[in-house]
């Protein structure tokens, strides 16, 4: 991979261009890392790309090794694995709280203890969410609940 930096003193915003001679699966890693550093994501659904803000993610499951960004109204598939997801997400507010999802900080509704200190997370699309007790402690940490 050749990378070249060119300093233009006109421009007002960073462009970036990306030149292939095919879409590798190392090029679409490059072009998601970059869309995350602009606050999206891309998913599919129905045969097509979509890009996603992340403002709009509630939470991120993995089923059957498939990792699936939920938002309020769609469901889209990731082409990122649930791990890959977890380290390039966590400065946007994302936490993992149990082996197969990550939540949104920013979507929660409420929360309330269960058996086994777990936590049952509410939401803001009504969906729960089950916190493992691994993972319920670096949840409450993050956001500030003792």
């Amino acid at each position: 991979m050749k990378i070249e930096i060119q300093i233009d003193p006109q421009l007002h915003e960073t462009e970036i261009l990306v030149r292939c001679g095919q879409l590798t699966a190392e090029t679409e890693r490059l072009l998601a890392a970059l869309r995350m550093m602009n606050n999206q994501i891309t998913g599919k659904r129905d045969g097509e790309i979509h890009l996603i803000d992340l403002d709009a993610v509630v939470y991120i499951e993995s089923v059957d090794r498939r990792s699936f960004l939920y938002t309020a109204d769609a469901v889209y598939e990731s082409e990122l694995r649930l791990y890959e997801l977890e380290q390039r997400l966590e400065e946007a507010g994302f936490c993992r709280v149990s082996k197969s999802c990550l939540i949104h900080l920013k979507k929660i509704r409420s929360l309330r203890a269960e058996i086994d200190r777990k936590l049952r997370v509410t939401m803001t699309n009504g969906e729960q969410i089950i916190a493992s007790r691994l993972y319920a402690d670096e949840l409450k940490k993050r956001l500030g609940v003792t």
